[in-house]
């Protein structure tokens, strides 16, 4: 069952739910959206392939397979590069919004990452001038403000039915984050915020359902977590939240921003993974699942 798209001009977010769900699993893709708005096209100074550069491409199609096995999705339609839905709200960057309130901007906001992003990647502006202070607060209203109250809507719901809430929250990143890194480099980034957001039992069940598809992984460096993680994770409260960043150079070409060559496989690894993570619990040992 589909739900979502709040937002009247159908630029919001999709809320899916399987025929029936499993085990609390929530499984959220805020950074796939493709859906640019005329309004949006008219303001940009770049196109949409470097707009999309910033993307986590086609994670919300690369989740499905936790909605076949009973998670509910939550994917974003609106793109990242005119509303962040992981990051706060009030992550005002000055030079992305006239007059942005008067507190000491986070450094991802001074980056020109905040919630009404300033760049893509590569530090390439997406517009020549700020937008106003109430146009920033209409978008956020008009767009964050819905997702984020379905996703809590849902961390309600699965506390009252299965007593806990397990959200992973998938991304991908760019390979140049991680090249970098001493060799072998990882596939997989999982984030626990170092432990704070999500118990050591599901985390390391997560990351030896990850290995066993044959990913290598890597804990909290350089991607531990945000927004998402920050806000909802709460293991002693029985919501756990991980973040998890698949490698982009594993299925996309980052030149047409189309699946390469290494889609499929990709796919069915991940899929494979992720049919069982949406059946876990939290005090689940290696590989069990909740049916078991």
């Amino acid at each position: 069952m589909t739900q979502g798209a709040t937002p009247p001009d159908g630029f919001g977010h999709e809320l899916r739910r399987p025929n029936e769900w499993a085990s609390g699993v929530i499984v959220c893709s805020p950074h796939s959206g493709r859906d640019f708005p005329d309004w949006f096209l008219r303001e940009t100074c770049i196109g949409i392939n470097a707009l999309r550069s910033s993307e986590d491409a086609f994670i919300d199609r690369l989740i499905q397979p936790a909605l076949a096995a009973g998670a509910v999705t939550l994917s974003a339609r609106l793109p990242r590069s005119i509303v962040d839905l992981n990051r706060a709200a009030s992550e005002l960057d000055p030079g992305a919004v006239e007059c942005a309130p008067a507190r000491t901007p986070s450094p991802r906001a001074l980056a020109g990452l905040g919630v009404i992003p300033r760049v893509v990647s590569g530090a390439r502006p997406i517009r020549l001038a700020p937008i106003t202070l109430t146009e920033a607060r209409r978008r956020i209203d008009t767009y964050w403000r819905p997702y984020h109250a379905a996703l809590r809507g849902l961390i309600d719901e699965a506390l009252a039915r299965f007593g806990w809430a397990i959200i992973i929250d998938m991304h991908s990143m760019p390979h140049d984050a991680i090249s970098h890194l001493v060799s072998p480099l990882p596939d997989v980034i999982i984030g626990d915020r170092h432990g704070v957001s999500c118990g050591p039992i599901l985390r390391e069940t997560v990351c030896t359902l990850m290995r066993l598809a044959g990913f290598r992984i890597r804990l909290n460096a350089p991607f531990s977590g945000a927004y998402v993680a920050n806000a909802y994770g709460r293991p002693a409260q029985n919501v756990h939240v991980l973040q998890i960043e698949i490698d982009r150079d594993l299925y996309l070409d980052p030149v047409s921003m189309e699946p390469s060559d290494g889609y499929d496989a990709l796919a069915e690894r991940l899929g494979r993974v992720l049919a069982r993570v949406a059946q876990l619990r939290p005090d689940a040992g290696h590989g069990k699942v909740a049916a078991e």
